[in-house]
């Protein structure tokens, strides 16, 4: 069970964390949640009305992290070769999905973040440090969400685009600065394998 999840008898999974190793899961969700941002209704009174028909932005985020978090649903018009009519059209089509489901899935993000948050602060400590992390089959799902989402922060960071950048990640010096975020993007990687394993029938 060390390092890798285990399903568990009757579903859900399990792993060995150390305190190290929590800490690092728990600083990265909670990063994850500041660059995700407060939702929609969470700066104002409740409202739920309101909160409804509450219109996400039309616009993709500046910052790459979240591109790559809330990609244009029909891609980005520069890597599609086209007429600049379709090029137009298809940035309206972008924008206009964006606007009625962005708020949405930046709520899903959160949720899925402070589910991993709230997994690992209930932990009961171990005799020799660490513990063990057992979730539900919903659990499951909610830190598969959650590991997927840090990968692509951290492999934005590293401009991870496609199999072959990742290949390079492996040949990285020692002394290169981005090497603990490499080991990080690498061993969370290693941790959404085998949970995506578990929940395999």
């Amino acid at each position: 069970m060390p390092g890798h999840f285990e399903p568990l008898p009757g579903g859900g999974a399990a792993v060995a964390l150390d305190d190290v190793e929590i800490s690092i899961i728990r600083s990265l969700a909670v990063q994850l949640l500041e660059l995700i941002g407060p939702g929609p209704g969470e700066d104002a009174p409740d409202d739920p009305l309101a909160e409804l028909f509450a219109e996400g932005p039309s616009e993709p985020p500046s910052d790459p992290v979240l591109r790559r978090l809330f990609p244009d649903a029909y891609g980005d018009p520069v890597d599609v070769p086209s007429s600049p009519e379709q090029a137009e059209e298809q940035r309206e089509y972008s924008s206009e999905f964006r606007r009625f489901t962005e708020n949405d899935l930046r709520t899903g993000k959160r949720e899925t973040a402070l589910a991993v948050i709230r997994s690992l602060d209930a932990l009961s400590p171990a005799g020799d440090g660490g513990a063990v992390l057992k979730l539900t089959h919903e659990e499951s799902r909610q830190w598969l969400g959650a590991l997927n989402d840090l990968r692509l922060a951290i492999g934005s960071r590293l401009d991870v685009v496609d199999e072959e950048d990742t290949d390079l990640l492996y040949r990285l010096p020692d002394e290169d600065p981005r090497k603990p975020m490499v080991m990080a993007y690498l061993w969370l990687g290693g941790l959404q394998e085998t949970l995506v394993s578990t929940l395999m029938p």
